[in-house]
């Protein structure tokens, strides 16, 4: 019984220093990119760089912390957001594209099935651009 115990315990140490020397080698959380979020664009192969390429959107933007634009994301890019369904996703981009555009958080929560919660989700993952056909100025 004695055996068996002691032959647990050096398991058990065994597994504990393979955690420690794990963590110890895990990568940080220090980013791979020395740039900001918003800075960062997608090469043609895919490959997230601080230099030339197309600005990400839909999970890769949310996937680099970075908050879409409610009167630009389809409904496909606003159903990744957590608490918003295919369906709430659909009546944005309808209210959105019958509105032409969103331009106040008011008018979001005018939409049917967006509550309070929602809307605080919205609000923390999307911005309200300008409308994409706001035309110039003057």
């Amino acid at each position: 019984m004695a055996g068996r115990t002691a032959a647990l315990a050096i398991v058990a140490l065994a597994v504990m220093g393979v955690g420690a020397v794990a963590r110890w080698r895990w990568p940080d959380s220090r980013s791979a990119l020395d740039c900001p979020p918003e800075a960062v664009r997608i090469r043609a192969d895919g490959v997230a760089t601080c230099g030339e390429g197309e600005e990400p959107t839909g999970a890769a933007a949310l996937a680099l912390g970075r908050r879409l634009d409610l009167n630009v994301a389809t409904a496909e890019e606003l159903a990744l957001l957590p608490g918003v369904g295919a369906s709430l996703a659909r009546a944005l981009v309808e209210a959105r594209d019958a509105a032409g555009g969103f331009r106040s958080w008011e008018a979001v929560d005018e939409v049917p099935g967006v509550g309070e919660a929602r809307l605080k989700t919205l609000q923390a993952a999307t911005v309200l651009g300008s409308p994409p056909d706001a035309g110039p100025v003057w």
